[in-house]
């Protein structure tokens, strides 16, 4: 959500920020729907100050025995007036609301233009893509050859896009989301949240979700939302608050299951787990003071890079251009894995700063270091990372020419005795 006073300051501005998300200019339909709720409400304030001194005129002639008649029929005219303006007054304001909920958030100075993921700028990267000395196989075909990943089965029981994992595989996707949420909770100072994965209209409104991505997440018969990540309820969970300076940050962790529609992905990564209606993620969430969300930024991005590093995974840290930022953030880092059997990059954590945009939607806020003067709070989302990615990535960059996969180190403690999956 945006701050209407900052349109109205600077309206050139404003449109500056949503041309380079690839809008032409919206701040002088705001401002025309401002002009008029603000002049229904100049209207309705010089009535009712109209009515107020009717009744103190209408009080002293009465007590003077003079009539007074003129002036309760004035009365009753405002009194059916009144209506009309103060609904004229809440329509245009609900039609700004409506405008300024459909807008994306403005960027970061230092996110590059561009129109799409070929204009991303690779920042960093951490190891290199080596050769395994034989033909690496994807993940779908590692998993059916060891008779642990089944997609026949799934389809039989919810259709495309899931699957059913068995065994040591099973165990695996176990492991991660146990190994991740030790080591953000243990290393990183997240604290760790059970919540639900059913939310309500207000949580996905005021977590960006509705009603831009409506069409992407599952809804239930009674009206709430299966959540396409634990960032809905996790950061909703400050909503309506004034937090104390002294509490932030707030450093917050979930593994929940994860549901997506997939809606516009028709065609796209149809083979094997890349793109599932569910599935599991580890999810970071920050509640910041304004001037700290940058710093948190980065540190949250270590953070997920340190379980990828952890699971000797080939990895590079992508800064999204303008055309290829989501909707709500102001500024994402991309975690790209290299896989062996697909031979390219891909997304397996996304880090984002979404300010002060979130916050706003949710009335959560924080007061000054005066203790008095109250600001909206920052606040930060990322993967940390996705769990059934990361089982792809580990099954393809530990994969050995005899088909088994050989264990990271840091999953040997989840894993049991187990550190080589090899076929049933």
């Amino acid at each position: 959500m945006h701050d209407l006073r900052a349109i109205r300051a600077d309206p050139a501005a404003f449109d500056g920020a949503m041309a380079r998300r690839g809008l032409g200019p919206v701040s002088r339909e705001i401002l025309a729907l401002d002009a008029e709720r603000r002049a229904a409400l100049t209207e309705l304030q010089a009535l009712q100050e109209r009515a107020k001194a009717i009744s103190r005129q209408v009080a002293e002639s009465r007590r003077g025995g003079e009539p007074a008649d003129e002036l309760v029929a004035e009365a009753a005219r405002i009194k059916q007036e009144t209506p009309a303006l103060e609904q004229r007054a809440t329509q245009k304001e609900d039609e700004i609301q409506r405008v300024l909920a459909g807008l994306p958030n403005a960027l970061d100075a230092d996110v590059p233009d561009g129109a799409d993921e070929s204009a991303n700028v690779v920042l960093s990267q951490h190891g290199e893509p080596r050769d395994l000395g034989f033909q690496p196989r994807q993940h779908f075909e590692l998993g059916e050859a060891l008779r642990m990943m089944d997609f026949a089965a799934a389809a039989k029981m919810s259709g495309s896009r899931f699957v059913v994992l068995r065994g040591a595989l099973a165990r695996l996707e176990r492991a991660l989301g146990q190994f991740m949420l030790d080591l953000h909770t243990r290393e990183h100072g997240y604290t760790e949240m059970a919540v639900p994965t059913l939310v309500n209209d207000a949580a996905a409104y005021g977590t960006d979700k509705l009603p831009k991505f409506g069409d992407t997440m599952f809804r239930t018969t009674d009206g709430r939302w299966l959540i396409p990540t634990a960032e809905v309820p996790l950061t909703f969970s400050v909503a309506g608050e004034v937090l104390a300076a002294r509490a932030l940050p707030l450093r917050l962790t979930a593994l929940t299951e994860c549901y997506r529609s997939e809606a516009g992905a028709a065609g796209r990564d149809t083979r094997g787990m890349l793109r599932q209606h569910q599935f599991r993620k580890v999810e970071l969430v920050s509640i910041t003071a304004p001037e700290a969300s940058a710093e948190e930024h980065e540190r949250m991005t270590r953070c997920a890079e340190a379980v990828l590093r952890a699971l000797g995974l080939t990895f590079r840290r992508v800064l999204l251009c303008a055309g290829d930022t989501g909707f709500g953030a102001a500024k994402t880092f991309d975690l790209e894995v290299w896989l062996p059997g697909q031979q390219a990059w891909r997304e397996i954590s996304s880090c984002s700063n979404t300010r002060d945009f979130q916050a706003r939607r949710m009335g959560a806020r924080t007061r000054a270091g005066d203790g008095k003067a109250l600001a909206f709070v920052h606040t930060l989302n990322g993967s940390g990372v996705a769990v059934g990615r990361a089982l792809i990535a580990v099954m393809e960059s530990h994969q050995q020419a005899d088909g088994s996969i050989l264990m990271p180190d840091a999953l040997w403690p989840y894993m049991g005795s187990t550190q080589r999956i090899v076929p049933q």
